[in-house]
Parts: C-alpha cells; sequence; structure tokens
C-alpha cells in the first residue's frame, strides 16, 4: 500500500467531515438538499421575535394603582395631569 492509500472501511478526511453519510441508494442532489436542511434546521439557532402587541390601558393593572379622582369645580380637566 502507499502512504496516501486508505484501507476499504477507514473514512477519507472528507469523509470525516460530513454530517451525515448516505449508505445506501441513489438521491438526486434535491433529495440530499432537502435531507441536509432537516438535519441542520434543530443545529441552527431560534430566531423568535416577539410581536408588538398594543396593551389596552383601561384593563392595564397599574390603573388600580393610582390616585383617585376627587369631585369638584374643573376636576374633570385635571384628571389626566400626572401626581
Amino acid at each position: 500500500m502507499t502512504p496516501s492509500a486508505t484501507e476499504p472501511g477507514e473514512p477519507t478526511p472528507e469523509e470525516r467531515r460530513a454530517a451525515f453519510r448516505i449508505v445506501r441508494g441513489a438521491p438526486t442532489d434535491e433529495e440530499v438538499a432537502a435531507l441536509t436542511v432537516v438535519l441542520a434546521a434543530p443545529a441552527a439557532p431560534a430566531v423568535t421575535t416577539a410581536p408588538a402587541t398594543v396593551r389596552d390601558r383601561w384593563s392595564a393593572p397599574e390603573a388600580r394603582l393610582r390616585v383617585p379622582l376627587h369631585p369638584g369645580p374643573g376636576a374633570w380637566k385635571t384628571s389626566t395631569w400626572p401626581r
């Protein structure tokens, strides 16, 4: 044997780097590409973006902690002023 030859059962350097090996059959390039995507999907980081939600201010819990309104002349005008 020459120094560059490998044993029949020993994988080549390319086979050692491969993510998977097709042992039987003759898949098309599209089938190999689909298999690659399916096997690589769990390894990819998940991109999750939370949708922007508009909060209903009428039912917001912090509304229960506001200062109570005091009746009187002009109270309706000052009811939205910060306290």
